[in-house]
């Protein structure tokens, strides 16, 4: 085992960069080339097919039967010409992962031989087996059947020889089994709400898109290195390794030059990501050593969903090719920072309105705070929810470490925006308020200013902050997919605005003018939804202390925190969306994913801990024993045997020490495990894997730790942090 290391390192230290074939068109030329979308559509599809799918897509329309098959055709004939041979139906279970089944274009031509075939029914639904995926009892083991169905909003694409088709996935008896589904429920939640508020301002507004920006940060890893790894290769992190004496304190590694191998990586991986219509703008270096970050252009809600979802799997792939493995934990190495994927979401409308930019005049400007304030109440009353929608066994190790949002959801809104809202607070319809930006303009509420935000600061602890014209979401993890967070967002904002509309219409059949109506109402949420805003530090204490008396959601277990998706304000939120029972079954999902992601990295560790680690420490100390003992034999002097003997057997002892701490922590971790798994409730168990099994993860690393800066290098069988962390 030790050979394995210093011939991983050896290895990973001699790699060269793996040259790339360059591609030589301008990315436009070849962007969306794997894509069936609207330019491949309308050469393959007839005019009428085209325009109902353009109707079924923009509108929502139902899509009909024999659309289906006049659209399989044309989509058979554009993947058939790609040299594809196989179809599958590609949905997001309850994993965070995605899921295909592959099946040949080919079926009998009655003669004996095959012809290639695809059908409309093929195209529009399928049967997975339902039981063997996450179901939270909504599905048994011998209730197999459910369903993927076309999702025609987010266009099929081709990896490699096979036709994918974005799906939802339901079970036999309705329930969503999938991220997919609620997503869409969602954005059509918040489209139906925001578009009936947007016609206090603009009549002509037909509907209202959510859109996201995801930022995906991760590590890069020596292929090599990873394999002398087994906690990295299969929990996703390191259990163990004593901090490199050098790692991102110099600050140095942020936004710096993109190492060689690594920019070969990224310019191949952005190369099959603009194939496949993924619109990669941005990549640099992160904080941490070996870490690094790529984000797309905004786009629609559910395509920017899947697009994160591929290029994970894009990632793993072309990282391969280049002797590296991605690491998408959220926190793979202690110590350093970690990796989130920031959500940036906004609202548009179907006349080019982004919602949440100021405006130019009076009415824009009104509009703009009408959403500003409705974020905040939805975000007030669903603070808990939101936090579950990101939590996880593997972000729980991220949030709130000086690194990242703490586990409170508060929402970061700036100078400018803040002193609007407070004006708008504390003043009637006819006071003035106070015009902030560039100009310095006093003008009275019927006369709202221009608001320009350019000098407006960001803040790095806000889990959820404004930044000029969308909200960022900063709370989600790495590894999470992108549909938990949007959903309960969308969710959250579409009950809200539903609310919002309800009081505004009551006003004004009581007789209230439009804008006092709007104003009154805005007041009241503004008012009600003060608690929520923070502008400060969010790493500190006091803010942790200020949020509890505010009485924000401040649990920090990831069990518990779950909870929050069936309380009762949820379950408000969700109508439509997701019913309670599929609620609850979500929940048991989450319980039953903590505790195994819990459970296999509490059995990495016993086996690392008592097979290899221990075996070493020995090892070692028996050379020191061994050499102690032949001192003894020459210096028969007792005084002179001491003094030379005094740090090697300070040294046996300390290793003892160590040694026997680790074995009996590992041992009584396993007899907790095996309590805990006694139990059967899984929110139960979750709780006892949370509160009593992961706290002997940091006793048992100590003790590790310690030994790695005892035991000699040449004998210590893992790759170190010092290897790990910085590319050759």
């Amino acid at each position: 085992m030790t050979k394995l290391r210093f011939d991983a390192v050896a290895k990973a230290s001699s790699r060269k960069p793996v040259e790339v074939d360059a591609p030589k068109e301008k990315t436009s030329e070849y962007f969306g080339s794997k894509v069936f979308n609207r330019k491949a559509m309308a050469k393959y599809l007839s005019e009428e097919t085209f325009k109902a799918l353009c109707k079924v897509i923009d509108k929502g329309e139902k899509m009909d039967r024999k659309i289906a098959e006049h659209v399989a055709a044309g989509m058979r004939m554009w993947a058939l010409e790609k040299g594809v041979t196989h179809y599958t139906h590609w949905f997001h279970p309850l994993t965070d992962g995605t899921a295909e089944k592959h099946d040949a274009f080919v079926e009998h031509d009655g003669q004996g031989g095959m012809i290639e075939e695809f059908s409309g029914k093929i195209l529009a639904q399928q049967e997975p087996d339902a039981s063997s995926f996450p179901s939270g009892g909504l599905r048994n083991t011998f209730e197999a059947r459910g369903y993927s169905a076309w999702d025609p909003s987010s266009p099929a694409f081709i990896v490699g020889d096979t036709l994918c088709i974005p799906t939802i996935f339901i079970s036999y008896t309705g329930e969503a089994l999938d991220y997919k589904t609620p997503l869409l429920k969602s954005i059509a939640a918040v489209n139906k709400a925001a578009t009936d508020v947007c016609h206090y301002f603009h009549p002509d507004v037909s509907k209202v898109y959510s859109f996201l920006g995801w930022e995906q940060e991760y590590f890069l890893v020596d292929e090599a290195l990873f394999a002398a790894r087994p906690d990295l290769a299969l929990t996703g992190r390191t259990l163990m390794s004593h901090e490199s004496a050098k790692n991102q304190q110099l600050e140095d590694h942020y936004f710096g030059s993109i190492p060689l191998r690594v920019l070969l990586f990224m310019e191949e991986l952005e190369f099959e990501a603009y194939k496949l219509g993924i619109p990669i703008k941005t990549r640099h270096n992160e904080v941490a050593p070996n870490q690094f970050e790529l984000a797309p252009i905004y786009e629609e809600c559910n395509l920017a969903v899947d697009h994160n979802l591929l290029i994970m799997s894009l990632m793993r792939k072309v990282a391969r090719h280049h002797n590296f493995r991605v690491l998408l934990h959220e926190k793979p190495f202690k110590g350093i920072n970690g990796s989130g994927k920031h959500n940036n979401w906004s609202l548009g409308t179907d006349t080019g309105i982004n919602l949440l930019s100021p405006g130019k005049n009076t009415e824009e400007n009104l509009l703009f705070i009408t959403f500003v304030v409705n974020i905040l109440a939805a975000v007030h009353k669903n603070n808990g929810m939101l936090k579950a929608s990101i939590s996880s066994a593997t972000n729980a190790h991220r949030l709130g470490a000086n690194e990242a949002p703490p586990a409170i959801i508060s929402v970061f809104l700036g100078t400018e925006v803040s002193n609007i809202l407070d004006k708008f607070e504390n003043s009637s319809l006819e006071d003035a308020i106070v015009a902030i930006g560039k100009k310095g303009v006093s003008l009275g509420v019927g006369q709202i200013p221009e608001i320009i935000f350019d000098n407006t600061d960001r803040n790095r602890t806000s889990p959820f902050a404004f930044t000029g014209n969308r909200f960022e979401f900063r709370a989600a993890g790495s590894s999470a997919n992108c549909a938990s967070a949007m959903t309960a967002l969308n969710a959250s904002v579409a009950e809200q605005l539903r609310v919002f509309k309800v009081e505004v219409d009551a006003l004004i059949q009581n007789g209230k003018s439009k804008q006092e109506a709007l104003y009154q109402v805005l007041k009241k949420h503004i008012k009600e939804s003060r608690v929520i805003r923070f502008n400060g530090n969010g790493y500190s204490e006091e803010w942790k202390a200020e949020a509890a008396k505010r009485g924000l959601d401040c649990e920090t277990s990831v069990p518990v925190i779950y909870d929050s998706y069936t309380s009762t304000q949820s379950i408000k939120t969700y109508e439509g969306i997701l019913n309670e029972v599929e609620l609850h079954a979500r929940n048991e999902v989450k319980w039953e994913t903590y505790t195994k992601k819990i459970q296999i990295e509490s059995r990495v560790l016993g086996d690392l801990s008592l097979n290899h680690i221990i075996p070493v420490a020995i090892q070692y100390q028996s050379v020191l024993l061994k050499n102690i003992s032949r001192l003894k034999e020459i210096y028969l002097d007792s005084e002179k045997f001491q003094e030379l003997a005094k740090e090697q057997l300070r040294l046996v002892e300390k290793i003892s020490y160590h040694v026997n701490s680790i074995n009996a922590k590992a041992h009584q971790m396993k007899d907790t495990r095996k309590t805990a798994n006694a139990i059967e409730s899984e929110r139960e168990k979750a709780i006892v894997y949370h509160d009593e099994v992961a706290p002997f993860f940091d006793s048992i690393r100590y003790h590790i730790d310690k030994l790695e800066l005892i035991v000699d290098n040449e004998m210590w069988t893992l790759p170190k942090y010092r290897e790990l962390l910085f590319i050759r």
